[in-house]
Parts: C-alpha cells; sequence; structure tokens
C-alpha cells in the first residue's frame, strides 16, 4: 500500500485528560481520507499534531515523499486549513493569498490566480473579505493552505455553518483538488453521511480512541442489507441456498445472514419448506451509515 501518512500510538494528553489515545490511522497517497468523529472525539487535536501546530504526548507520524524525501523535507508540503485562518479582513481575496505567498517566497502572481479559479473565486475582483459569505470564506481558507503547492492537504471541519448548496460546491472543490490536482487530503466532520460523498476512506474516532478504519466500499458492506434466517436444520438449509444459485450468505452462532437476492426472501421461505425445512425465524436486517456510526459509538446522542 502506497502510504503518504501514518500514526503510531499517536497520544495527546491535557493534564488528566487524554484527547487522543494511541490512535494509528493509514492515509493512502491521492485519496481522501474522512475523520469522522462527534464533537469534542479528538478530530481537532489529532489534525493540529499533524500539522506541527502541537505536539504528541507519545506516538509519532511519518510521512513518505515519493523520492525517499524525510519527515523534514515532507513537512513544509502540507497545507493547513484548522480553525479561523486569520484572513485580513479589508484585503481581498488577491490580497490575502499575496500576502501569505510573500511569506513562503512564492513570487508567481499567476499560481495565485489560478488557485482563486480552481476554489472559484476567480471573479470576486476587489470585493474584501470582509463582505464574503461562509462558503466564500471557506473556499479561501483553501486556497490560503495551497499557497506552498501542498501535497497533503489538512481541513478541518471545512462544511460546518455551511448551507446545502455550499456543502455541496465544497464537495466537489475538495474531490476536484484531489482528481486533478493529485493532492492527498485529509478532512474531518462530524456528519457521515456528507462525508461518505468525498471521501475514500475512513478514521471513526470516539473519545480520542481509533475504533474503525475502512475503505468507502468497506463501510458500504458492512451497512448493506441482509436477509436474517433461522431454521431446523444447518447443513439442509445451505444446501438449499447453494442449489438456488446463492453463495453470498454465512452462518453466525444460530442464523444464516444472507447478502445477496435479499427482495427474494419469500421465495426463499418457499423453497425451504418444499424441501421440509422449517423456518423458525425470518426478517431484513441492515443499516444506514449514521445507524452504523451511532451503534459504533455508543448510541443516538447529540453530535
Amino acid at each position: 500500500m502506497d502510504y503518504i501518512l501514518t500514526t503510531d500510538k499517536i497520544t495527546k494528553k491535557f493534564k488528566h485528560v487524554t484527547a487522543v489515545d494511541e490512535v494509528s490511522i493509514h492515509v493512502t497517497r491521492g485519496e481522501v481520507y474522512g475523520l469522522i468523529g462527534r464533537n469534542g472525539a479528538g478530530k481537532t487535536t489529532l489534525l493540529r499534531m499533524l500539522a506541527t501546530l502541537s505536539f504528541p504526548t507519545s506516538g509519532t507520524f511519518m510521512l513518505f515523499g515519493t523520492n525517499g524525501e524525510t519527515k523534514a523535507q515532507m513537512l513544509p508540503r502540507i497545507g493547513v486549513l484548522i480553525e479561523d485562518p486569520g484572513f485580513f479582513q479589508n484585503m481581498t481575496a488577491f490580497q490575502n493569498l499575496k500576502a501569505k505567498a510573500l511569506a513562503f517566497g512564492v513570487k508567481d502572481d499567476a499560481y495565485l490566480n489560478q488557485l482563486l479559479a480552481d476554489v472559484g473565486l476567480a471573479n470576486v475582483g476587489k470585493k474584501t473579505v470582509k463582505n464574503f459569505s461562509l462558503g466564500m470564506r471557506q473556499r479561501l481558507g483553501i486556497a490560503l493552505a495551497m499557497v506552498n503547492s501542498p501535497e497533503i492537504l489538512i481541513l478541518d471541519e471545512p462544511i460546518n455553518g455551511l448551507d446545502p448548496q455550499g456543502i455541496a460546491e465544497i464537495r466537489q472543490l475538495i474531490r476536484n483538488l484531489c482528481v486533478n490536482r493529485k493532492i492527498t487530503i485529509i478532512i474531518s466532520s462530524h456528519i457521515l453521511e456528507e462525508l461518505s460523498k468525498v471521501a475514500d476512506r475512513y478514521g471513526i474516532i470516539h473519545k480520542g480512541k481509533l475504533l474503525d478504519e475502512a475503505t468507502n466500499d468497506e463501510l458500504i458492506a458492512r451497512c448493506q442489507s441482509y436477509a436474517y434466517i433461522r431454521t431446523d436444520n444447518v447443513e439442509k438449509t445451505s444446501a438449499v441456498l447453494t442449489a438456488m444459485g446463492i453463495t453470498n450468505f454465512s452462518y453466525n452462532q444460530d442464523h444464516f445472514e444472507i447478502r445477496e437476492r435479499v427482495e427474494e426472501i419469500g421465495k426463499i421461505s418457499m423453497t425451504l419448506a418444499k424441501e421440509d425445512i422449517q423456518t423458525l425465524e425470518m426478517r431484513t436486517e441492515g443499516q444506514s451509515l449514521e445507524d452504523y456510526y451511532f451503534r459504533l459509538t455508543g448510541g443516538e446522542e447529540n453530535v
């Protein structure tokens, strides 16, 4: 696996509070990695450590360059948008970019104009930041994080507070940056359904601990509907299912879980009956992404 960033039991403690507790994540080059967790779960603290805005109490993280660059060489290639990016309110979008570019030694105005175009702010002209909408501010914040031409972009809750249209626009922007600019993006959110529309892989964090790490396909598979069937003859039931051409099933403790042709649950029951197999219990089960998330993190209290 071509990882660009990994953490090894990274931990952050504040006096008697452990904000991040031995978290080990694996971020693949060229993907959008979604860090999902409730407010206060430790997402921002973890991202701050990855951005070197804070330092771990224990554990570490590693960065991997394409040509064997060291961690120290890779750190300047991280772009960061965490909390307030610190705009100059009475300056335009371009002037804000220019100010940060000077700090990084970037003198290419054409590149800065291209950044504004990439984030959808090419036509804001002389409008000052104090007159920007929240969505425009988020776009400018992302542009500022890209001034140093990063290989990794860290975004902390970039859709927080946006209206549905703003969320969709930022979501599309993130995919474009990943696909067109080949930037690896780590994005945090407390809304799994929204994150699922943009992320390739997830790390689910709760009370400072990493509970799960999975690709988008793996997560969807875990939430897939299935037929729950309990019968009085396990061996004959297995044979009948196989004869029907059903192969994606398993037997767990006292019941079968069938994960294909779930809509044919009635036909399956009738076929079992014809073979003198008694169906003791049958139902369709499944869960949404949010159901899975709530179950994993211990209930549906407010996030």
